[in-house]
């Protein structure tokens, strides 16, 4: 049976996006290892990506757009040092400022 709040359970939701800052497609090999560093630590995942997301928001430059996909993983235990670390590779390896990571406590019905 799934655990409850108080258990520790979270929702963790990662938004990758599908070009670099310069527009360029981002390579899509990263996305499948992404997918295999998730599901191999923490035994599964759900994938949000036939229809990329589209993200807005005003910047220094004006308006800057995003077409993001999104992962999504189940963890017991928030290891928010694990997690850091993991979002600075990702935004290395994607080629961006920062990676949205967040996460948010579930309770299951």
């Amino acid at each position: 049976m799934p655990a409850a709040v108080g258990s520790g359970m979270h929702l963790v939701q990662i938004l990758l996006p599908l070009y670099d800052n310069d527009g360029k497609d981002l390579p899509r090999a990263e996305y499948g290892r992404v997918r295999e560093e998730l599901v191999g630590r923490f035994g599964g995942l759900t994938a949000y990506t036939r229809a990329p997301a589209e993200g807005l928001w005003e910047g220094g430059e004006g308006r800057c757009r995003d077409d993001v996909v999104l992962l999504e993983v189940m963890v017991e235990d928030l290891d928010r040092a694990w997690w850091a670390t993991y979002r600075q590779d990702l935004a290395r390896r994607f080629r961006q400022e920062t990676i949205l990571v967040r996460a948010q406590a579930v309770e299951t019905l």
